[in-house]
């Protein structure tokens, strides 16, 4: 057995925990912190109008991470079951299968993007002065996304390993140069939002070519040959089987944000859409340390389930939910008390400052109960039960928020507001329910150990 295994296997949960989940939260929130200042240099190098494409064009980048994650989760769920099996060899093949798949899937999804690119962007609520910087951006993140999949899906079979500092210093590469990169590209070059993409993708690329060190450096207890690049039809069905969860949940978010924009386009107008753009940065900065200490639970999940180790399984969870918990009111707490000093970071605009702050509050009110969805959704990812995981992926976003939307901004009149509102209501009613069949399971687990 070696030290990731032992580690997995036998230290007391809340120093794995911590010891997997520090790093990926790091990471995350270094990830996070990349959305905020590009997003920060864009409003104020080029304009409120060019937040509002990022806004537009950020869900079709959703879409290309979406599938990464699918082959990523998928794949690094059924790494840790095989791992913790002690099956070393499909551990590889599980790997090998995963980076041919995210290669040929990315392929295809960016030359459709290429090709239907306009209509794509007026179908998630583009405005006629939205729309050439939304394309102007695009053109470039869309040449990035040939290969940065790559470096999202091997980075969460770097976390199922066990090795959940590489993981961090992946991120750490990409948002570290992409903060120096982008006021010289946007300030000094003088590229507009052209700039803040050429800043990403260069970025993103310097993480690949760390990715490629770590895998074939000799760092990695993966061993990934020729032979294990082989498709093979049993582990590329549980790969996108249990993977197809995170896919639906990401992938929701750019359906919701079909809905959403074009309700605020109809609401409110690029103001409107703008505003959304940045509070939804902000909103995603505050949920990174939850996905950060997900990301350190789902190793721990999925190799001690592999190893018939259920209480480890159930203690996990539970101390998840609790910390999760804890760093989601903390969040909301800053959000709701300082929201005006946040919104004046990316703007100078004194009404824009004061109507974001005011969607800010409403938007993150749900939030502190919202552990308890993202503890769920992974844990079903984690033991490979697809069917309660893509509804978990599908309950916030599509069974909730989207008939929210659609309804709220037409009772009262209440317009703008409805659709704000949307946001809180969908967090608790789909913990609630989540909660319902995290019990559920739980008692399962209890009952056959």
């Amino acid at each position: 057995m070696n030290e990731r295994s032992y580690m997995l296997e036998n230290e007391k949960i809340s120093k794995v925990l911590m010891k997997l989940s520090l790093p990926a939260t790091v990471g995350m929130i270094v990830n996070a912190l990349y959305n905020i200042v590009d997003t920060i240099f864009i409003g104020r190098g080029v304009g409120t109008i060019a937040i509002g494409a990022l806004a537009i064009a950020f869900p079709i980048q959703m879409i290309i991470m979406a599938i990464a994650q699918t082959v990523g989760v998928g794949g690094a769920s059924a790494l840790s079951r095989s791992l913790g099996a002690k099956d070393i060899e499909r551990a590889d093949k599980v790997a090998g299968n995963s980076f041919i798949s995210v290669f040929i899937v990315s392929i295809i999804t960016v030359v459709f993007s290429f090709i239907f690119m306009e209509p794509i962007l007026r179908l998630f609520g583009a405005t006629e002065n939205i729309l050439p910087y939304a394309m102007e951006y695009l053109k470039v993140i869309l040449l990035g996304s040939l290969y940065f999949p790559f470096v999202v899906c091997a980075n969460n079979l770097i976390r199922a390993e066990g090795n959940a500092k590489a993981s961090m210093i992946i991120m750490v590469i990409g948002t570290g140069l992409n903060i120096i990169l982008d006021p010289l590209f946007i300030f000094v070059f003088n590229m507009g939002i052209a700039g803040a993409a050429w800043a990403t993708i260069i970025s993103q690329f310097a993480s690949l070519v760390y990715v490629g060190i770590y895998m074939y450096g000799g760092k990695s207890a993966l061993k990934i040959r020729i032979r294990h690049l082989k498709l093979e039809g049993s582990i590329v069905k549980e790969i996108f089987t249990v993977g197809f969860s995170s896919f639906t949940r990401q992938a929701a978010g750019s359906v919701v944000a079909i809905v959403v924009n074009n309700s605020l386009k109809f609401y409110g107008g690029d103001m409107a859409i703008s505003i959304y753009g940045t509070v939804n940065k902000v909103i995603m900065f505050l949920f990174m340390p939850l996905f950060g200490v997900v990301q350190g639970m789902q190793p721990i999940v999925g190799y001690n389930y592999g190893a018939k180790k259920v209480s480890r399984v159930k203690e996990t969870v539970k101390l998840s939910i609790i910390v999760t918990t804890i760093l989601a009111t903390t969040s909301v707490l800053i959000g709701e008390l300082f929201p005006n000093l946040i919104m004046k970071v990316f703007t100078k605009d004194k009404a824009f400052i004061e109507s974001s702050a005011s969607v800010l509050r409403i938007i993150i009110a749900g939030i502190p109960v919202i552990g308890v969805q993202v503890v769920g959704s992974t844990l079903f990812q984690s033991i490979g039960k697809a069917v309660p995981a893509l509804i978990l992926s599908l309950l916030r976003q599509v069974l909730f928020l989207i008939p929210l939307v659609l309804i709220l901004p037409r009772i009262g009149n209440l317009g703008l507001i409805g659709i704000w509102m949307a946001y809180p209501i969908a967090d608790i009613l789909s913990t609630a329910v989540t909660g319902f069949l995290l019990k559920n399971e739980m008692k399962k687990m209890y009952s056959v150990e």
